[in-house]
């Protein structure tokens, strides 16, 4: 699943204008206090290096902002047996990517703002690879939270400042290059269910080395990031090559947001579509392995639930786009959702790879909501005041899904109460969703405090 962020959503807005139109950039400029270029190397041929240089870092960067969450759930069980971790607990880390997006995500315009965004996503990059090479070698529950609460600081500013960089760099193709970032990051979250218990076993058995691997692969996703850092103009022009600075940070702007119900029913939709990824992400696997699957087989379960979002990602945001209303999309993927966790409660283990299917084709809900904040405001501005409230008010809605699950599976001993509260928890998804999926605007309902009139 793609993932999550609070940046602007350019890919989530089909057909929309991104804003005023800006000089330009298809190949950089040079850079005051920059290198010159190599003598003998034209500056056009500096240009196209300098650019795929920036696809690579960008595809190893997605790639490894998923595998942290997603290798963690086959051997959750194995985690929790060695640390001593109760299922509340184990809840609690199942939440902790939803709060650390919202709370880290939040800095991440701020720093880029000060350092620039090639710099800050490198920095990220380096606490991820630090935070999953600690995770193996502690001894107790509360290190191991704060080891992974170091690796989720640093997805969660790779997941705002992603688009920044592709906007940046390609300002005339960020869509397709949005779709090759979308594609890598679908990738390494399937990759990283389907292998990590196959690796533990060849690695000899233990999830320390199962967990610990994967901080290889990020530490060769940092090496192109600090080269990339240094081109962001020297202190004459130092504002040129961070994040523009477009979010709005006054109050009066926060609250224009609030007065729109549109911008809250997408709150929520958004809210409850990141419970049900982050639940799945983090139980799924277990509800498979208490129900006879082996460990190996339940990672892959979760991979194919992981790796439906890599094509219909593609597809549904220009589906919507063409819509006036995209409240019947968010009707048939919470149908899907629904059939899903039916299938969980009833045979877990005899339909598991159709209830894998299912579920991965409703967690493609996100894409929808992406698309649906492009939609549901007219102007640049408005869809970045959008984008950044419902995203951020949505992961924080998210944050007591997991622990609740968590809670239930210990004090019941099973899971027919967790499936049933993620069932019910569908219920008002799809309400939300088919609210926010009204064809009106948020600055209608900003300006005249009423209830808008369809359309644009």
């Amino acid at each position: 699943m793609a993932d999550h962020n609070l940046a602007t959503p350019d890919i989530a807005a089909p057909g929309r204008q991104q804003g005023a139109p800006e000089p330009e950039r298809g190949a950089p400029e040079p850079e005051r206090g920059a290198p010159e270029p190599e003598r003998g190397v034209s500056q056009p041929a500096t240009a196209r290096w300098r650019r795929r240089l920036v696809v690579l870092g960008l595809v190893l960067a997605a790639v490894n902002l998923r595998p942290a969450v997603t290798s963690l759930g086959p051997l959750l069980e194995e985690v929790r047996a060695d640390l001593g971790m109760s299922g509340t607990v184990a809840g609690l880390l199942t939440s902790m990517p939803a709060a650390c997006f919202a709370l880290f995500g939040i800095a991440a315009p701020r720093l880029a703002r000060r350092w620039g965004p090639g710099a800050v996503v490198c920095a990220g990059l380096a606490a991820i690879t630090a935070g999953l090479a600690i995770r193996p070698l502690v001894g107790g529950t509360a290190a191991f939270l704060a080891a992974s609460a170091l690796t989720l600081a640093g997805i969660a500013v790779g997941n705002v400042l992603m688009p920044v960089i592709v906007k940046h760099w390609f300002p005339d193709r960020v869509g397709p290059m949005t779709g090759v970032y979308s594609m890598a990051l679908s990738l390494g979250t399937a990759v990283a269910a389907a292998v990590t218990v196959p690796m533990t076993d060849a690695l000899g058995g233990g999830w320390r080395a199962g967990l610990g691997v994967w901080a290889a692969l990020a530490a060769v996703a940092v090496l192109p990031w600090p080269m990339l850092a240094r081109h962001r103009g020297g202190d004459g022009d130092r504002g040129r090559d961070r994040m523009p600075a477009a979010v709005p940070s006054s109050k009066a702007a926060r609250t224009r947001i609030t007065k729109s119900r549109t911008a809250w029913a997408l709150a929520v939709f958004f809210g409850l579509q990141a419970t049900a990824a982050y639940i799945t992400m983090g139980w799924m696997p277990q509800v498979f392995r208490d129900a006879g699957v082996s460990a190996s087989t339940a990672g892959l379960l979760l991979a194919v639930t992981m790796v439906m979002g890599v094509p219909l990602s593609f597809v549904l945001p220009p589906l919507a786009a063409r819509l006036r209303s995209q409240g019947p999309l968010v009707a048939v993927l919470g149908s899907f959702g629904l059939a899903g966790y039916a299938g969980l409660w009833l045979a877990p283990a005899q339909g598991a790879w159709v209830w894998a299917v299912l579920l991965g084709v409703s967690n493609c809900s996100f894409p929808l909501a992406l698309t649906m904040i492009g939609m549901r405001a007219r102007t640049h501005a408005g869809v970045v005041r959008l984008s950044a409230f419902a995203q951020s008010t949505g992961y924080l809605l998210s944050i007591p899904g997991p622990l609740l699950v968590g809670a239930l599976y210990q004090h019941s001993g099973g899971w027919d109460l967790p499936i049933a509260l993620m069932a019910g928890l569908m219920v008002p998804q799809i309400a939300a969703g088919l609210l926010a999926g009204r064809d009106r605007t948020v600055e209608d309902e900003i300006d005249t405090g009423a209830a808008p009139t369809a359309g644009r």
